[in-house]
């Protein structure tokens, strides 16, 4: 993606407003710090010699991030120098640990999206005995060999043998319920996204968090910076950002209209929904991000809108075409079933199977059983695949009841920590561990042996869906 250095200054603008508006919802966030888990990403040249790297990382290796001037409302536990550093071990190491020696500072804690966050608390529950070991003798992990990370680590890291059997006793046990609000204890919200694709992660934020609000504060991409949350602290699904029209010049295509006609950012219409088109200072030119937005309303003659879900399909067999938002719904109707048993899908992806006849839907689900000894039932599993299949389309419904053209939707259970596996494949092959988002959809082929090698029960719907053909007046 194409972009200036002037572009870092536009960006820096809205990450300065950030805190001014939270602060009119959370006061006293200058009287602490937050613990956020950021990263970068080794540079790369492209064949005419331009430097090739996430958006993040630009900004992160900026000077706008390095010599930020010092502002009380945004101090991090984590130095520059963990942040910096491109081995996203020794970085999430070196992060983690400052986080636990400063943990009575801490006023918020976060991550870019919320799957980032989750990927902290599973790395805290695989590494804490070596975490507590270093902070109850002040001495760093050997694995840990960035000198810049070492000589920061040098001045932070002393011996706390209190602070190291607290640790211990808060990780040891297997219920790791409200871990967020036991270590941080002074901890007020989340700061992560967690609307669209990230909605699924809401569930197991709040099982980790003790029921922390969760804080969506702006609105941005690879392409541009778009706009912030004035309302940061209401519930996830009523998140609205405001366009800031200095970003870009932002038009909007309506959507499920016959109409190509773009509409201009003020005349868009309250209630519909609009594709977002960009031309950027950097020489994107009408460019089409993917999102679907809804308006929701305006913050004096600012359009605000709603991410609704991207525009792609993720699913087809036939004639039936299932995207992101009908997916996220379908699993969460379906893991209403798994309430009772304590239990809850923390990740999952999906897959068109079609070297069968006929081709059906394949879900792989990572779930999180807080009682093992009242795990779901391969009873409830297969149930949970027919819930799904209620909550899709009527097309869909159709090609499974009338046409039998799409067999019926199987479940595959996959080990506890699979999904993390999957992160650090895409990892090492150059994806950001900071906008790293867990495709929806695979066909690729070593994501598939790595998913299939990983499966620990398959499940399938036990019956059809309800389907009634319309009636034509």
């Amino acid at each position: 993606m194409p972009t200036i250095h002037e572009e870092l200054d536009r960006r820096q603008l809205l990450y300065s407003l950030l805190m001014p508006v939270m602060n009119l919802y959370v006061p006293g966030l200058d009287k602490g710090k937050g613990l956020y888990f950021l990263f970068v990403k080794a540079e790369t040249k492209t064949p005419g010699g331009l430097l090739a790297r996430p958006v993040l990382t630009s900004y992160y290796n900026s000077d706008h991030f390095k010599t930020r001037p010092y502002d009380p409302f945004n101090v991090y536990t984590s130095p520059n120098e963990a942040i910096l550093c491109v081995d996203s071990f020794q970085s999430m190491y070196a992060q983690m640990l400052c986080g636990l020696i400063m943990r009575n500072e801490v006023l918020r804690v976060g991550a870019v999206f919320a799957s980032g966050l989750l990927r902290a608390i599973h790395f805290l529950q695989n590494n804490w005995k070596q975490l507590a070991h270093d902070i109850a003798t002040g001495t760093l992990n050997p694995k840990i060999t960035d000198a810049p990370v070492r000589e920061c680590m040098r001045k932070i890291l002393k011996p706390n043998p209190e602070l190291a059997q607290f640790v211990t006793m808060e990780c040891y046990e297997e219920n790791w319920e409200c871990i967020i609000k036991r270590i941080w204890p002074r901890t007020k919200y989340l700061d992560v996204i967690v609307t669209g694709a990230m909605a699924q992660y809401i569930p197991t934020l709040e099982y980790y968090s003790g029921g922390l609000p969760m804080a969506c504060t702006m609105y941005a991409s690879s392409e541009c910076y778009f706009g912030l949350n004035l309302n940061p602290m209401c519930k996830p699904s009523e998140v609205t950002y405001t366009i800031m029209p200095n970003m870009a010049y932002f038009e909007f295509l309506p959507h499920g209209s016959s109409t190509s006609c773009l509409v201009d950012l003020a005349d868009v219409e309250v209630g519909k929904e609009y594709e977002l088109i960009l031309t950027t200072y950097a020489g994107l030119c009408r460019y089409r991000v993917g999102d679907i937005l809804r308006v929701t309303g305006f913050h004096n003659a600012a359009p605000q809108f709603r991410f609704i879900r991207r525009k792609n399909v993720l699913l087809s067999i036939e004639s039936d075409k299932t995207d992101e938002a009908e997916l996220q719904n379908a699993i969460e109707n379906a893991s209403l079933l798994l309430k009772e048993f304590n239990t809850s899908v923390v990740e999952y992806t999906s897959y068109a199977d079609t070297k069968q006849i006929p081709g059906h839907y394949v879900i792989y689900w990572e779930l999180l059983v807080k009682d093992s000894a009242n795990a779901p039932t391969d009873d409830v599993l297969n149930r949970c695949c027919l819930q799904m299949e209620e909550s899709l389309n009527s097309v869909y419904r159709q090609s499974r009841v009338a046409d039998n053209s799409i067999g019926p939707l199987e479940i595959r259970v996959v080990e506890n920590g699979t999904f993390e596996e999957l992160m650090d494949y895409a990892i090492s092959r150059g994806a950001s561990i900071n906008q790293y988002k867990v495709p929806r959809c695979v066909s690729f082929t070593p994501i598939m042996e790595l998913l299939n090698s990983r499966v620990v029960s398959k499940h399938f719907s036990p019956d059809l869906p309800h389907w009634t053909p319309e009636r034509r007046r």
